[in-house]
């Protein structure tokens, strides 16, 4: 599939997981596409990065389930930072874990996960929608049921796929990927290279074939698709260009000038604009 031909499946009111981790092995590519549809009023899964910020700067976010949003050498994502200063959406923030587990839940179709992780912390105090639920069995535990978080649909960027949507990371860490994969009604994977099946294997053991096709609806083939976040080992996150990115962000004259240049065309665009870009601060 095309990018645009991924999105052009979701709607307005969905719930979208977006896989990747902060600003790494972002399935920016679908991301941009989502940024020129018209699908908004969204409620967003992810362990954040640019991607959250993007959306957010575009109004588009509704609720946001989140551990974090950062961009990893800049602490917190700029447009999120203001997005939740003046109260723009729903948050749900919860602990790493917890996140995991609700993902988990979702993906073995569990209403909930009890994990020990946020007893005793504030993760409890400005959630209190949360419940405790007590081991039945001797120990009488009292643990946190995290709830199922369950995505309409996830986007997730891989090194490589198949054109059937077996998907295999090269990086150091499959980042949840394939728990969004699973968890989700529909899913969405964006690749650096589609290549043949039995190629899966030329660049890496049976441990880097994250995620199977049967959990697949789409594969798209998208040569820099995580950018600017990094896609180990293929390319690290461009940092010139997502310090760009911040300092535009701090501004609404800038911003405009930012997303002009950037953002107002398709992906051959987009590569475009920043190959003249990076060839300009050479």
């Amino acid at each position: 599939m095309t990018a645009e031909e991924a999105v052009g499946r979701l709607e307005s009111g969905m719930t979208v997981g977006i896989g990747g981790w902060g600003s790494r092995r972002k399935p920016m590519a679908l991301v941009r596409a989502l940024l020129r549809s018209g699908v908004t009023d969204l409620t967003v899964i992810a362990y954040g990065g640019p991607d959250v910020g993007l959306l957010a700067a575009a109004g588009r976010i509704r609720k946001l389930v989140t551990a974090f949003v950062t961009l990893d050498s800049i602490p917190l994502e700029p447009h999120y930072r203001a997005a939740r200063e003046r109260g723009a959406f729903e948050l749900v923030e919860l602990d790493e874990a917890m996140f995991q587990w609700g993902l988990t839940a979702a993906a073995h179709r569990l209403p909930f996960m009890p994990v020990r992780a946020g007893l005793g912390s504030d993760v409890l105090r400005i959630n209190p929608g949360l419940r405790t639920v007590r081991s039945p069995y001797e120990d009488a535990e009292e643990l946190v049921a995290v709830p199922a978080l369950r995505p309409d649909v996830s986007l997730v960027h891989l090194n490589r796929a198949d054109s059937h949507g077996n998907g295999q990371y090269l990086g150091p860490d499959p980042y949840f990927d394939d728990l969004f994969c699973a968890a989700a009604s529909t899913a969405y994977v964006s690749c650096e290279r589609i290549v043949d099946s039995a190629k899966l294997l030329d660049a890496g053991g049976p441990q880097t074939l994250l995620i199977p096709r049967s959990h697949v609806t789409g594969v798209i083939e998208a040569p820099n698709g995580a950018h600017f976040t990094s896609c180990a080992p293929d390319y690290d996150r461009d940092e010139p260009f997502q310090r760009a990115y911040a300092t535009a962000a701090a501004d609404p004259a800038a911003w405009r000038t930012f997303t002009d240049r950037f953002l107002s065309g398709g992906e051959h665009a987009y590569r475009a604009a920043v190959a003249a870009w990076q060839e300009e601060q050479r």
